[in-house]
């Protein structure tokens, strides 16, 4: 049965949740605090605080609702997290939701009222832990019913109208419901081998006398799959530098734009480093990989892999890539990768956390810096040079609008390079898209262009 202590680390770990990312971290953190990591009630905690997360949107419209406030962003945090978690419990949670267990819900809503709202008195403010004793009440006779196609849809797949609706424009319903099935579905382990130090061959084996059954891809001869948990951290293939973590729509970027030994590469937005480490494999460490980024965190995972993998050609630049052309200056690249910034809304089976956090706002700011980053590219490219430009998001907005603009005000200065298959044609001919539900693999764009003048 779960307590109300639990209850407590519960609302502790929604509020860290929001400040520590990932946010599994701050769950593992407090389940410690408390003494629930590794005991029977872990696994039940766990469900109920994943489950919040990937019903956040809907969890924080009915606390709007019930709190009479327009966005909970502007409530206390220790308030809101408090209201995430009775709201989950209360509303959602088949235990307390049936009436044959009225009982349990009833233990519940004193739990809230008596140990939440004195925690919160506690810890923020009395009048915050009142205020909450009056909202349980309100929380416990709530009854959610989905409006419309889309709210029922967000309720049965945990995704946001935002991520829905644009999909829609796209796809019948058919294959959106198909692609927000996907989204709940666990993906297997995605591996990608370094032939630097391995083989397909030894890794598989060492895999299976590991008791693992792998499968290798398809579509990328080098990517391995397999059912997890795997531990990484005590492998000794990973230690060594012969698997890089890597997913089968991603590693196929290198293989697109096939940089050659010898050739001068820039990597737009590199960290942390595996599309950066599979070009220089290919290139078989002879060349130079000029590397940009600017998050250190990301940085740090980056130099940490290419010394693992052995990777030495990397010229790493902590700068806005923006300023590439006047550090490194311009047609000067034989190949350039832009694995642009974007909203991840093809990684949602991997990242909980964008089912709600995608916005409208967010999309048109992506764009813009999308397109920048794009035009630097084309900058950075020498005349006969390739660009290829790739996100991991499912929206028009970031990638064949993003490629028609840039088509049409540089016209004269690059052209596109047919891609055909191994996966679907983009809604741009020549173009190419990954979809989870067609090739179980992360939503994926890719254009290839080809400068055929120099650009100032």
């Amino acid at each position: 049965m779960v307590t109300a202590r639990d209850l407590e680390a519960l609302v502790k770990a929604v509020k860290l949740g929001e400040e520590i990312k990932p946010s599994q971290q701050a769950k593992r953190d407090v389940f410690e605090e408390y003494g629930i990591a590794g005991t029977f009630k872990d696994r039940i905690l766990t469900a109920i605080y994943y489950d919040i997360w990937r019903r956040i949107g809907i969890i924080d419209r009915i606390a709007a609702q019930i709190t009479g406030v327009q966005n909970v962003a502007i409530l206390d945090p220790w308030l809101r997290a408090a209201l995430r978690v009775a709201i989950e419990i209360l509303v959602f949670e088949k235990f307390v939701k049936e009436p044959k267990y009225k009982d349990v819900k009833y233990t519940f809503i004193n739990y809230f009222k008596k140990r939440i709202a004195k925690f919160l008195s506690d810890t923020t403010h009395p009048y915050v832990g009142m205020y909450f004793w009056e909202l349980v009440d309100k929380i416990a006779t709530y009854k959610w019913e989905p409006k419309g196609l889309i709210e029922k849809w967000e309720y049965r797949y945990m995704v946001s109208e935002t991520i829905i609706s644009r999909l829609l424009k796209l796809l019948s319903k058919e294959e959106v419901k198909a692609i927000l099935r996907e989204f709940n579905r666990t993906y297997p382990i995605s591996i990608r081998v370094n032939t630097l130090k391995s083989s397909v061959e030894e890794v598989v084996e060492t895999l299976k006398k590991e008791g693992i059954e792998p499968t290798v891809s398809k579509v990328v001869p080098t990517v391995i799959k397999f059912k997890g948990p795997y531990d990484f951290t005590k492998s000794r293939l990973f230690n060594e530098g012969k698997i890089v973590i890597q997913e089968e729509a991603a590693a196929l970027a290198a293989i697109i734009l096939d940089p050659k030994p010898g050739e001068v590469v820039v990597d737009m937005c590199a960290a942390p480093g595996g599309k950066t480490e599979h070009m220089g494999e290919l290139m078989k460490n002879q060349g130079v990989i000029h590397a940009f980024d600017i998050d250190d965190l990301r940085i740090k995972r980056m130099e940490e892999l290419l010394k693992r993998a052995g990777i030495e050609i990397v010229k790493i630049y902590k700068q806005d890539v923006r300023k590439a052309p006047k550090i490194i200056g311009t047609n000067i690249a034989d190949k350039v990768l832009l694995d642009a910034p974007c909203t991840s809304s093809g990684t949602i089976m991997k990242n909980q956390e964008l089912r709600w956090r995608i916005t409208d706002k967010k999309i048109q700011e992506l764009q813009k810096l999308q397109i920048e980053l794009l035009e630097t590219a084309i900058k950075l490219a020498k005349k006969g040079g390739r660009i290829l430009y790739t996100t991991c998001s499912l929206f028009k907005e970031e990638n064949e609008d993003v490629v028609e603009t840039v088509l049409n005000k540089y016209k004269d200065a690059v052209r596109l390079v047919p891609l055909n298959g191994p996966y679907d044609p983009g809604f741009i001919p020549g173009t190419m898209r990954a979809w989870p539900h067609k090739h179980k693999t992360f939503g994926f764009f890719y254009a290839l262009f080809e400068k055929v003048s120099e650009t100032d």
